[in-house]
């Protein structure tokens, strides 16, 4: 019923110019978000490509779609256009969400994006993920480090018996390493790091401005964590057929435009974050190179673990994790990327 009540909302309170398709998109992050920055570059770009015969309506901070189920209600035209995250989605993404944890030794977001487009090409199974949605952005990120708030963190040793929010791909990982990990929503971190409830969180060092960490934690480890990519804008697929030729293609030449934007505005939010970090007397403390290679050896062991743990689901994860491997091997080699089915 609530699902129906939006939909007729939105369709009431949308008065469209005649010769003007009038598209909404959602995004549970505010308009002064990284994030949100580069969407509206993104649709200042389409309305201007378009000589304002597509107009974009946002609704921002969670309004229209949710963390959780964005997917889903993209599929059922609560939105038009949404920002989504497969990774933290309690079902159906199994490989997507696998597969953000077979990232070691890339750096950049344009070698994250591009690794997922190899393993996205190579394996149907994300395709089948995303089903009913049109991706229109590939999103990458800045490496995170360890934030906590009131132990420093100088080895791996230290992280023994913290409380720690990360993302699902790593839980296993810090499990390893003797802490107490957990998923949770990134919106309820602050919170809980004010209440003492966790210890610290896995982020990188734009979290220290744009979500206000630096208020509430006094440490930064800069151990380089691999951060996986994912599928991150779509359009409901029944949405994208109802578009004409003309409106689909300018759609799919925007994707270079938001992904550009994505990957610029996460620079400066780096940082940024880094400034307010020296600003509010955060200690940063580097981790040393033989914890680092420590860390990287448990990492990558286990993204074959998780690899083979897919098979429950019927899912043949190996071939795209030897494939994710095969990749990051050429990175570290020359810099390049170059895959290719035959890769697998």
């Amino acid at each position: 019923m609530l699902l129906a009540l939006l939909i007729i909302c939105i369709a009431g309170c949308t008065q469209p110019t005649p010769g003007v398709t009038v598209l909404t998109y959602a995004s549970p992050f505010s308009p002064g978000h990284p994030f949100s920055r580069a969407d509206i570059a993104w649709m200042k770009w389409v309305e201007q490509q378009s000589d304002g015969r597509i107009e974009i309506q946002p609704y921002w901070s969670g309004s229209l779609l949710s963390s959780e189920h964005s997917m889903h209600e993209l599929r059922h035209g609560v939105a038009d256009i949404g920002l989504i995250t497969p990774i933290y989605a309690r079902g159906g993404a199994h490989l997507i969400r696998a597969q953000a944890g077979f990232y070691g030794g890339l750096t950049t977001f344009e070698q994250q994006t591009a690794l997922w487009r190899c393993m996205a090409a190579a394996d149907p199974q994300f395709g089948r993920e995303l089903h009913g949605l049109k991706i229109l952005a590939v999103q990458g990120g800045n490496l995170p480090g360890i934030v906590t708030r009131d132990r420093a963190i100088r080895t791996l040793d230290d992280l023994r018996g913290l409380r720690l929010r990360a993302p699902s791909e790593l839980l296993a990982v810090l499990k390893d390493l003797g802490a107490d990990p957990i998923d949770m929503p990134m919106g309820e971190v602050y919170s809980a790091l004010a209440k003492g409830v966790l210890d610290g969180v896995v982020a990188p060092p734009d979290t220290l401005k744009s979500l206000h960490f630096a208020e509430v934690a006094k440490y930064f480890n800069t151990i380089r964590i691999p951060r996986g990519a994912y599928a991150a804008r779509a359009i409901g697929e029944r949405r994208w057929r109802s578009l004409t030729a003309e409106q689909r293609d300018l759609l799919e030449r925007s994707t270079e435009v938001w992904e550009q934007s994505l990957a610029a505005e996460l620079l400066v939010a780096n940082d940024v974050g880094l400034a307010a970090g020296r600003e509010h007397h955060v200690e940063f403390h580097d981790m040393p190179a033989a914890e680092q290679a420590r860390f990287d050896a448990i990492y990558e062991r286990d993204g074959e673990v998780r690899a083979r743990a897919l098979a429950r689901f019927g899912i043949d994860g190996l071939p795209t994790y030897r494939l994710a491997r095969s990749v990051a091997a050429q990175v570290m080699d020359d810099g390049g990327i170059r895959c290719s089915r035959d890769q697998t």
